[in-house]
């Protein structure tokens, strides 16, 4: 009888336990990450059926400090047009610190891939004089809203 309730009692110890870390890791706090820092690479004209272009491209400074997994493929989450597959994060450009949208990505697969994304204007439009990036991350839902920066160089 004895080893009984002390076998008994090291299974509520060993419960209690896993529900005491169960709780710990819950009440955790989310890493919160850093708002993108956006900066200018280039401006390229280039022409395609549809009309000729002025590309602005433009590079992430702390692109590092996002995880692999904020743009992985995620297949749970809503697609991105007939793409099911879509990046969990999202990004969009904006008109300044507006909620006008210009142009944005569903399909980046890394957060290297934040260094080659760009917008366009038809030759002969001119640009909005700043713009402003935002990453979605439609897992966590949460919005990375980055700086300010030039349309020129």
């Amino acid at each position: 009888m004895q080893r009984k309730s002390k076998r008994a009692w090291q299974l509520a110890a060993m419960l209690g336990l896993a529900l005491t870390a169960g709780a710990a890791s819950a009440q955790q706090p989310v890493r919160q990450l850093p708002n993108p820092i956006l900066y200018l690479t280039g401006i390229e004209p280039y022409t395609t059926p549809g009309g000729s272009f002025i590309r602005y491209r433009y590079d992430v400074l702390n692109k590092a400090s996002y995880p692999a997994a904020m743009f992985a493929a995620a297949p749970n989450l809503p697609p991105c047009g007939l793409n099911a597959n879509a990046a969990r994060t999202w990004v969009d450009f904006y008109v300044g610190n507006t909620t006008q949208r210009i142009y944005g990505f569903c399909a980046l697969g890394t957060p290297q891939d934040l260094g080659q994304i760009w917008f366009s204007v038809p030759e002969g439009t001119v640009p909005p004089s700043y713009v402003s990036i935002e990453l979605i991350d439609r897992q966590a839902n949460i919005r990375y809203r980055s700086n300010l920066a030039d349309t020129v160089m």
